[in-house]
């Protein structure tokens, strides 16, 4: 019986994990991607030493991984806003191609030996670039290359590989430094790209068909905004991974003056912790769908905080190497679970009309939070000591424990964010341009006395609801002649805004549409859409001046307008 559960168990956690293996292309993108991510960690170890031995300062030295996240930060909306508006192949496709002559340009300095720490933060920051072009259009792909219901564990297998390379490419990257030196390093990442880069020519996604333009990237990029401000779900994930990000962003950080200083190693020493912080990270990749099975995201998110503390803790003031590896390994595992759990909390939080934004807004608050606790930490132990910076990075961990009581990620409630089942909408009964407005609905509903409060209430999700998806100068009134009427108004900007406006809403936004249709009387009243005429403007359906001169031809001068 034992064995038969056991066995049972195991397959379960085999077809959870390998059904996105099933779909081509996410097939390949895995493998290119595989390699593409051991480019990267042979990339880190050279960037990271090179800085250790030309510029061998604490805060110096964290700069680099500074230096990686703060293009996340410029960048990631506006590459979120191209990846929900624009062709997304187009997009990865650019930015690795922009990250590939990064990576031959710090190569090539390398080689000739023009390197200095600013000029090596300047191409750590480029090839950062083309990252962050990349990212948002990559992670809001997978729901191109698998359905669905296959996101969660194809975003693992995505961490699962990456958290390989990471394991291994590290003490690769030592090894490469170590025997031929940095310029090597950054050779073989410049050959990474080759494959993605190959992968993306081949793949032909389809593309949903769409009678609507896009968004100028402007109004997608404050549409995004408005989404997550609105959203109170997102807001609390966003806020956790703030808070978890800060603290822990010292491991990376501090790492390499761990391996100098507390280890008194050389840049082997220094690959060997980030391979133990890379099996760390792949174990617990494995190990992610058993965990979700078994605890809710807000759970484990809460167990993660608490074992970030410990593994920091363990960094600090460990005085064996062998303590120092593991507490890196147990550091790599909750690194990788919990930015794992965080990027699907969001994935699964978004409709697929704002998936690439709302990404983008992770990513931003992500590495924002990464290049603001890389640095803080530096500082910290150039200024007070490192074992004294890591001891403190992991009890102020406990922070997003402890704010997991007034920030709770409840998956469940969400219900489903698939589109709901459009409503046919009436053609205007005069011609009316994409350009025209702002176009004003207003909405009468007659709501018994005994349901007004709750009607009040549903109401104003309601409202959070159209302006979250693009509605403005949305308000409620009610009317103090006829107390049952209550009157609703909101706008769009054009009659564009509007079309746009109505293909967002989702089936979980349709139930609460339900729970208001059973607190009014009848129907939901009179629904009139008014287009704003400014002063001087021609009205609608009345004849234009060219028509009115050619009905009075022949009349005289008193037969005119």
């Amino acid at each position: 019986m034992t064995v038969s559960v056991e066995s049972s168990r195991f397959d379960r956690w085999r077809s959870a994990t390998l059904a996105p293996f099933e779909h081509r292309a996410f097939a390949l993108f895995w493998w290119a991607s595989l390699a593409s991510s051991f480019g990267s960690m042979i990339q880190t170890v050279g960037a990271s030493w090179l800085m250790a031995t030309i510029a061998p300062s604490p805060n110096q030295v964290a700069l680099v991984q500074t230096a990686n996240a703060l293009p996340y930060f410029f960048l990631s909306l506006f590459a979120g806003a191209l990846a929900d508006t624009r062709d997304r192949r187009s997009i990865m496709l650019v930015s690795q191609v922009l990250a590939l002559l990064a990576s031959v340009a710090l190569a090539v300095v390398a080689l000739v030996g023009g390197i200095t720490p600013w000029l090596l933060l300047g191409l750590t920051f480029l090839i950062g670039c083309g990252a962050a072009l990349f990212a948002p259009a990559w992670q809001a792909s997978i729901g191109d290359q698998v359905p669905r219901a296959q996101i969660a564990p194809a975003v693992m297998a995505n961490a699962v590989g990456f958290n390989l390379a990471r394991s291994v490419g590290p003490a690769i990257g030592g090894v490469i430094v170590a025997a031929i030196g940095a310029a090597a390093a950054f050779i073989v990442n410049a050959v990474s790209y080759i494959g993605i880069i190959a992968t993306l020519l081949w793949w032909r996604p389809k593309r949903l068909p769409s009678d609507l333009p896009p968004e100028p990237l402007g109004a997608a990029m404050a549409a995004g905004l408005r989404y997550v401000s609105l959203s109170p779900h997102l807001l609390a994930i966003l806020l956790r991974c703030t808070l978890y990000t800060i603290p822990i962003a010292a491991v990376p950080a501090l790492m390499p003056i761990v391996a100098r200083d507390l280890l008194g190693g050389g840049a082997a020493t220094f690959g060997i912790l980030l391979g133990g912080f890379g099996v760390g990270a792949m174990l617990g990749a494995l190990s992610s769908a058993t965990l979700r099975h078994r605890f809710s995201s807000d759970t484990l998110l809460r167990i993660l905080s608490a074992l970030a503390c410990v593994a920091m803790i363990g960094i600090g003031q460990s005085r064996w190497a062998a303590v120092t590896l593991l507490a890196h390994v147990l550091a790599g595992s909750v690194w990788t679970l919990a930015f794992a759990n965080f990027n699907i909390a969001v994935q699964l939080s978004s409709p697929r009309w704002v998936t690439g934004r709302m990404l983008a807004t992770y990513q931003t608050i992500a590495f924002a939070s990464m290049a603001l606790g890389s640095w803080w930490w530096g500082e910290f132990a150039s200024a007070l000591g490192l074992r004294e910076a890591l001891t403190t990075a992991g009890f102020a961990s406990l922070v997003s424990l402890a704010a997991a009581r007034w920030l709770p990620i409840a998956m469940e409630q969400l219900g489903s964010l698939d589109p709901r089942v459009r409503v046919e909408l009436a053609p205007p009964s005069v011609e009316i341009h994409a350009a025209s407005g702002p176009i004003v609905v207003v909405i009468e509903y007659r709501v018994p006395p005994e349901n007004a409060v709750e009607f009040a209430a549903v109401i104003n999700e309601i409202g959070r609801i159209r302006r979250r998806d693009g509605a403005r100068a949305w308000s409620i009134c009610q009317d103090i002649d006829a107390i049952d009427l209550w009157i609703e108004r909101f706008e769009s900007p054009t009659w564009l805004d509007y079309l746009r406006w109505r293909t967002r809403p989702t089936q979980s936004d349709q139930v609460v549409r339900e729970r208001l249709a059973r607190l009014v009387v009848g129907e939901h009243g009179s629904v009139r859409r008014l287009v704003v005429r400014p002063p001087g403007a021609h009205p609608l359906g009345a004849p234009t001046s060219s028509e009115t001169d050619d009905s009075s031809a022949g009349r005289g001068e008193h037969g005119r307008w």
